[in-house]
């Protein structure tokens, strides 16, 4: 499975938006070492070397073609390619944030606690992850893949997931001295032709769009194309309002 980094981009300031939100929830911390866990196209990243001028910075990720857009711009930033799961960093840091990222790995119950021991003493894990995997468009595309047409190629694909906000404060509790954790939904009215699939092929779909050859791949999203223009209908006005829940928590060591 390989990222496209200009796709995922497309909505630049929607994806920009929860992260924004999760840094002001920060307050007026000074972490001197900060890790980006699941940094992308880095534009997260830089937001954070901005805002913490003084902190030396690095962005984590495990693909390439997401870091060589990340290190097409001049920064003081250290872009490092790693798995997630089995990063493990040189130095304590005094935050890792992560942005829509996590919920791409399984097992929180041991990975969040790994990541929180992984902190400075009085370190923060801060992060965001979709929670929108019980909405139309993600219920539409598992409907879709268990038809026959594409059972046997895409059946079994996991498009990410994450626990409830009751599940994630009983996991985090006791791993920290304290815990913030709340949901936003940002009803996003999104611009351009096509928009709910040209979002989903961003992130959602790449897994599944990865496993299908070129005619495959249009035939399988015009099967998709069709159920979503009702329940996501074009306004008048050329948008397309789509809901989209997120997950947020902060956690100090």
């Amino acid at each position: 499975m390989s990222w496209d980094p200009e796709q995922y981009l497309k909505f630049v300031e929607a994806r920009r938006r929860p992260a924004l939100d999760l840094i002001a929830r920060l307050g007026g911390s000074c972490p001197r070492n900060v890790v980006d866990l699941g940094c992308g196209a880095g534009n997260i990243t830089r937001l954070l070397a901005e805002h913490w001028p003084q902190a030396r910075i690095i962005g984590i990720d495990s693909d390439a073609a997401m870091l060589r857009k990340a290190s097409s711009t001049a920064s003081p930033i250290d872009w490092q390619k790693a798995d997630i799961a089995a990063w493990r960093p040189s130095v304590a840091p005094d935050l890792i944030f992560s942005n829509a990222a996590l919920h791409w790995l399984d097992d929180h119950p041991q990975l969040l606690p790994a990541l929180i021991a992984q902190l400075a003493d009085g370190g923060v894990l801060a992060v965001q992850m979709p929670s929108n995997f019980t909405s139309p468009s993600h219920q539409i595309l598992r409907k879709l893949t268990d038809d026959y047409r594409w059972q046997q190629t895409l059946g079994g694909i996991e498009m990410g997931k994450v626990l409830t906000p009751a599940e994630y404060h009983r996991l985090l509790s006791p791993h920290c001295r304290h815990l913030d954790i709340w949901e936003t939904t940002y009803w996003q009215a999104l611009g351009g032709d096509d928009a709910i699939i040209e979002w989903m092929k961003g992130t959602t779909l790449v897994p599944y769009l990865s496993r299908l050859d070129e005619v495959a791949r249009e035939q399988f999203l015009a099967a998709y194309r069709a159920p979503l223009a009702i329940v996501y209908p074009r306004t008048s006005a050329g948008h397309t309002l789509f809901p989209f829940k997120r997950v947020f928590f902060v956690a100090q060591r």
